[in-house]
This record gives structure tokens, sequence and C-alpha cells, in this order.
């Protein structure tokens, strides 16, 4: 049985009365392209009825650029699965871009992959612009991105970088957790990092922990502050080692979610109670923060309005308008694992 023929933009253009290149600005949202409402009406239903869809290909080669965005995201795929903050991240990005007619490539990239990878993802035709997510203080990549004039957005800010970015006041936030475990009496609060301290969000986050006490008037123990790496089995390690802190913190505030979650494993594996003996902060509000035992206070941090910011800031950039930075709002929600507050979802 001879195959259908695939229908063209021709036959498009035919069906709705119009001329090809119309039809052509219309399928393609060109900026600028002076048709009226009720002629991309015309070439819409005559694209649908016909089951035509543009060849992503070919118009690439005409067009000169791909029509995808790429997000980087510096995690290994053992994290990628578990991290529940990253939906949401990519539903708010693929909404704002799709409306635009951006298709979205995710791109993963593991500790032990070259530095080289990135540029060739940027370099190498595969996207017309980057979105990075965790970006880290020092990184040679980024600086070179900046020289190449590629494209980038960071999800993320680097200070002293010139690029565009969104995020949440990460200092303001972990203030505000450490704040609130003082207000609750507590005076030996340690820390556990998101994140190894060449991460920028890491930093950003021990310093509103430092700037709380500080502001307190209490000088926090080097054993105090630990380190964990985005994923639960940091956060058990960390919270063992503090643990065996003598005197032992009372409060910990935890500068993650999934990394709290291994925090709280090893506290119930100690016997030791929570709130009642260790009182416990997270950061993110992931889903899973409400039916912790017990449900867990944290830092909200909004995923689908940091990726939706992000995507509009990249087709600011993509489209040659002014691309402001955004730090988007954020709140404590107050639960049982600190000692006041609900105990249900």
């Amino acid at each position: 049985m001879p195959r259908k023929r695939r229908a063209s933009s021709f036959d498009v253009a035919r069906l709705a009365g119009v001329s090809r290149t119309t039809v052509s600005l219309v399928l393609n949202n060109a900026p600028h392209a002076h048709i009226s409402e009720e002629t991309r009406r015309r070439v819409w239903e005559a694209a649908r009825k016909l089951q035509y869809f543009p060849h992503a290909a070919a118009r690439s080669l005409v067009e000169g650029r791909t029509r995808t965005v790429a997000l980087v995201w510096h995690r290994g795929p053992d994290v990628n699965y578990r991290d529940v903050f990253l939906p949401g991240l990519l539903q708010g990005l693929a909404s704002a871009l799709h409306a635009q007619g951006y298709s979205l490539l995710f791109r993963p990239i593991e500790p032990q992959e070259p530095d080289d990878v990135v540029l060739e993802l940027a370099l190498g035709g595969y996207a017309d612009g980057l979105i990075i997510s965790g970006p880290k203080a020092e990184d040679p990549v980024l600086a070179e991105l900046v020289r190449r004039e590629v494209p980038v957005v960071l999800h993320g800010q680097v200070p002293g970088l010139a690029l565009p970015y969104v995020d949440v006041d990460n200092v303001a936030g972990a203030k505000r957790a450490v704040s609130h475990l003082l207000r609750l009496g507590h005076r030996r609060i340690a820390i556990i990092t998101n994140a190894r301290p060449e991460y920028v969000s890491a930093r950003q986050r021990l310093e509103g922990y430092r700037l709380a006490l500080r502001e307190a008037g209490i000088t926090p123990l080097p054993q105090w502050i630990q380190y964990g790496d985005f994923d639960e089995a940091s956060g058990r390690k960390a919270m063992q080692a503090l643990l065996e802190v003598q005197p032992r913190p009372t409060a910990v505030f935890v500068a993650s979610d999934l990394v709290a979650l291994g925090a709280l494993y090893a506290l119930w594996e100690a016997g030791v109670r929570v709130p009642q003996d260790m009182a416990v902060v997270g950061f993110d509000d992931l889903p899973l923060a409400a039916y912790t035992i017990p449900p867990l206070t944290t830092v909200r941090v909004p995923a689908w309005d940091l990726g939706f910011a992000a995507g509009q800031l990249m087709l600011h950039r993509l489209q040659g308008r002014p691309a402001v930075s955004q730090r988007l709002p954020i709140e404590l929600v107050v639960r049982a694992s600190c000692g006041s507050g609900s105990n249900t979802p």
C-alpha cells in the first residue's frame, strides 16, 4: 500500500489562500510580522486539517537557529530521579518556552564530565541558548560563554558575572529559618549546607546562617558547620558528625529538604527525638516535606515560578529585548519539626 504523501507548506498556503511566506511567518511565530488575526486563524486551521508540522531540521537550516533552549543541570543521575524540585522547574520552563514555539532540551551534567561539554552544547548547534542551574562560584566555562556572547540565563546568581539570573534570596531565606530557631530559644544551632562550598547557593545559605547568629551575638563553632552534597546520603553523614559534637547542638538548619531527609533518618537511627531533642528546619518545601515525621518546617521556594521566569528571561535574550534579573519571594512554612507549628500537612 503506497504511503500517504506528507503535506507541505505549499498545501497549507493553497488551502488557507495565502503565500508560503505567510505560512512560514505564522507557524514559526515570527516576531514583528504584521499579519491579521483572521489570516493567522486560517493558516493554523489549514495546518491542523492537513496535519502539517514544520520539519525542525529544515527550519533550523533556513532560520539559522534551532528554536531549542537547553537546561544545564549540575547533578548526577542518582540524584536527578529523586529531586522532586526538578519537575516543577522543568514544567515552568517548558510552559514559557512552548508558548513561543521553543523546545526544551534537558542536559544533566555529571561531576566527572569535562568542562567542554557545556561549550559543545552551546557552540555545536544543539541549542540557541543555555539556562544553567546551580552555577559554581568560580567556573571558567561561564566566563568563556560570556566572551563568546552565548545567550545564557542563570538559575542562581554568580556575583560579579554579567549574566541575567533568576533566583530567590538565599541569604534572607536562610537567615529567616535560623532566626525562627533563635526565637524558639535555641543557641546551639548547626547547619548542613545543600551542597559543597564551591556552589554559590551553598555559600549564600551559609552566609544567611552566620548573619542570623551574628545578630544574636553567637559565634558558631567550626564543627557546627557541615557540608551536604545535594542528596540524602550526605545529609545522613553530616548529621552523624553533628551528633558527635559536644556539647551537642539543639537545632540544625538543613539548607535543602532532600539533604534534610537523610539528616532526619540519622536522627531516627540514633534515637534522637525531633523536635524534643533536636529541632530541624529545611529549605525548598518539597512536596515530601509536609509528610515527614514530624512534618518539616522549611523555606518555600517556588520551583514552577523560577522555571517560568528563567524561560521568559531567555526568550527576552533571544529576541533582543532587555533581560532583567529577578529574585522571587520566598516564605517560611512552619510545621512541627522545629517545635512549633502543625503536625498536619
